[in-house]
């Protein structure tokens, strides 16, 4: 049995969602459902096997949540994210206190990724 968790975070504008999951952090929109025009969207993004569900519904999830990604090459993923031009973020690599290294960026919407790397990557 397998199994494959996807943390929903909520989102307010879907213009600066894109802005940060799409652009910023070079994630791909696999998908986007919104039953009529004007009502809210949901839609999924990914890098690799990195999966986020992005809702604009309220009742599906607690805006300002905090999300644990486990990062075979966090030097990699920060120098990618150093060298791009986003005013709204700016990340610091850091040792956590469990020996890996980590750095966390918060999207538009307060929601918090904490990417780490164990010390035994």
């Amino acid at each position: 049995m397998d199994f494959q968790t996807i943390p929903i975070t909520r989102i307010f504008d879907e213009d600066k969602a894109k802005a940060f999951y799409l652009e910023y952090l070079g994630m791909t929109l696999d998908w986007a459902h919104r039953f009529e025009p004007m009502l809210p969207i949901y839609m999924q993004v990914s890098k690799g096997n990195f999966t986020l569900h992005l809702s604009e519904h309220s009742g599906d999830c607690t805006p300002g949540s905090k999300i644990f990604v486990d990062v075979s090459d966090i030097q990699a993923l920060f120098g990618e994210l150093a060298a791009k031009d986003y005013p709204y973020c700016n990340p610091v690599l850091e040792t956590a206190v469990w020996g890996g290294r980590c750095f966390t960026v918060t999207d538009p919407f307060s929601n918090r990724i904490l990417f780490s790397e164990s010390s035994k990557s």
